[in-house]
C-alpha cells in the first residue's frame, strides 16, 4: 500500500462522507502538508464527547504531518449557528464568548498536540471586512439559495420566523474557508450547507476549493438524539473520572462500537477482533470498560482510568447486579418525571405507593446509588440502572 493510501484509509475512518474524494487523493499524491481547518463556535464552557469527534479527525490529520488549524468562531457565535434549530437562536455576549473560547484552548490540547496546532479566531478577519464588506458578501448569494438549506426550509414551510442575519452565518463560515485558504475542512454532517458554501466562496476568489470532510453526528447516552447540554445526554471530558466510567458503561451494548468507532484511537483491526470476540462469548460489558478506561486515560491519567474501575467494581459488581436486564425507553412528560411513578412505569413496583414505601427503607438505587428522596424528579436524555431491592433491575433510557 503507498503511502498515500494509508494516510487516506486513516482520514476516511469513521467519515460519513467526503466530497470530493478525488480531490483529496490527488493532494495526498502530492506528498506536501494540507491546511486543514476545523471551526468551533464557543457556545458552552465545556467540551464533551460529541466535540471530540472532529478533534479526533484533527489529531489524525496532525499525525500524518499537515497543518491543523483549530478555528474558534467568536466572530459566529455572535449570529448563533441555526443548524437543527427550529428557531431564532439567543446570541451570547462577547464577554461570555471571551470566557467559553479560554477554556476551550484549554481542553483542546488534551487530544491535539500545542506545538503543531494553529488556534485562530474568525473575528481577526471578520473584524476587518467591515460593514461594507459584509453587505458584499451578503450580495454573492440569493434568498432562495439560502433557502435550500433543510433548517431553513422547514422553518420557511411552517411560517417559523427566520431572522436575516442568521443569512449570515453560513456565509461567514464559508469566508473562513478562504480568509485561511484551507485544503480540507471538518464538520458535522448537520453542516453540509455551511461546508459546502467555503467551496463556493472559495471559488468566487479563485482559489482551489477545499475538501469537505463529515463526520458522523455522536449519539448521546440515550443512544438516539445527538450529544448535547441541553439534552443532559453527554459525557463531558472534564468529567469526574468515576462519573464518566459510570455514563460510558450505561450506554448499549450496540452504542458502544459506535463510541469505539468516534471515540477510540486503537487500530480498526483491534476494533474488529473485540467485535468477533464478544461473537464468540465474551462479555460486551468488559470490552465497554476497555473503552471507558481508554477515554479517561486520555483526558485524566492511566490511574485515574484504574482507580475508577476499581470504584465501579465494588459499586456495581460487589452489589451483584446482573449482566442481562430488561432495557426500556419510557417517555417523559414536560423534561422530567418523579421517581415513583418511573419505577411504577417500569414495573419495577406495583404502584407509586409502593415505590414510595421501597425507597423510604432504602431499596431503591439508581446506578448502584442508594436514594431516600421520594420527590426526586429524573430528566429526558438520561439512561441508568434502577434496581429495587436485591432482585429487580432495568436499564432506563428516558426519552
Amino acid at each position: 500500500m503507498a503511502n498515500w493510501e494509508a494516510a487516506f484509509a486513516e482520514i476516511k475512518r469513521g467519515s460519513d462522507e467526503i466530497l470530493i474524494e478525488e480531490e483529496l487523493i490527488e493532494r495526498l499524491k502530492l506528498g506536501k502538508p494540507l491546511k486543514i481547518k476545523a471551526g468551533f463556535d464557543p457556545t458552552a464552557p465545556d467540551i464533551h464527547l460529541g466535540h471530540t469527534v472532529l478533534i479526533n479527525k484533527l489529531r489524525t490529520f496532525q499525525q500524518l504531518g499537515h497543518e491543523v488549524i483549530f478555528l474558534i468562531g467568536d466572530f459566529t457565535a455572535l449570529i448563533g449557528d441555526p443548524t437543527g434549530k427550529n428557531a431564532t437562536r439567543k446570541p451570547l455576549t462577547p464577554e461570555q464568548i471571551l470566557e467559553n473560547a479560554k477554556t476551550y484552548q484549554e481542553q483542546v490540547f488534551k487530544i491535539l498536540d500545542p506545538d503543531k496546532t494553529s488556534i485562530r479566531f474568525n473575528s481577526q478577519w471578520m473584524d476587518k471586512l467591515g460593514a461594507a464588506g459584509l453587505i458584499k458578501l451578503a450580495a454573492s448569494q440569493t434568498v432562495a439559495r439560502m433557502l435550500e438549506r433543510d433548517d431553513f426550509k422547514k422553518r420557511y414551510a411552517n411560517g417559523q420566523a427566520i431572522a436575516i442575519h442568521e443569512f449570515l452565518y453560513p456565509l461567514v463560515q464559508g469566508w473562513d474557508s478562504v480568509a485561511l485558504e484551507s485544503d480540507v475542512e471538518l464538520g458535522g454532517t448537520d453542516q453540509r450547507f455551511n461546508l459546502l458554501m467555503g467551496r463556493e466562496l472559495q471559488k468566487s476568489q479563485g482559489q482551489p476549493q477545499q475538501t469537505v470532510l463529515m463526520m458522523p453526528l455522536l449519539e448521546g447516552l440515550d443512544g438516539v438524539q445527538k450529544m448535547s447540554k441541553s439534552l443532559n445526554n453527554y459525557i463531558g471530558i472534564t468529567d469526574a473520572p468515576n462519573e464518566m466510567f459510570g455514563k460510558i458503561m450505561s450506554i448499549s451494548d450496540e452504542l458502544m462500537w459506535r463510541y469505539f468507532d468516534l471515540l477510540s484511537f486503537r487500530p480498526i483491526a483491534e476494533i474488529e477482533q473485540l467485535k468477533s470476540d464478544v461473537d464468540v462469548g465474551k462479555n460486551p460489558r468488559d470490552v465497554k470498560i476497555e473503552l471507558a478506561k481508554e477515554i479517561i486515560a486520555r483526558f485524566h491519567s492511566h490511574e485515574a482510568a484504574q482507580a475508577a474501575l476499581q470504584d465501579f467494581i465494588q459499586r456495581f459488581q460487589k452489589n451483584a447486579i446482573p449482566d442481562d436486564m430488561p432495557e426500556l425507553e419510557i417517555s417523559v412528560d414536560k423534561q422530567d418525571i418523579g421517581i415513583a411513578n418511573l419505577l411504577k412505569q417500569a414495573n419495577l413496583v406495583s404502584s407509586t405507593s409502593d415505590a414510595m414505601r421501597m425507597i423510604k427503607q432504602g431499596a431503591v438505587k439508581i446506578d448502584g446509588e442508594k436514594i431516600n428522596d421520594t420527590r426526586l424528579t429524573l430528566s429526558a436524555g438520561s439512561t441508568a440502572v434502577y434496581q429495587v431491592g436485591k432482585r429487580k433491575f432495568a436499564r432506563i433510557s428516558l426519552q
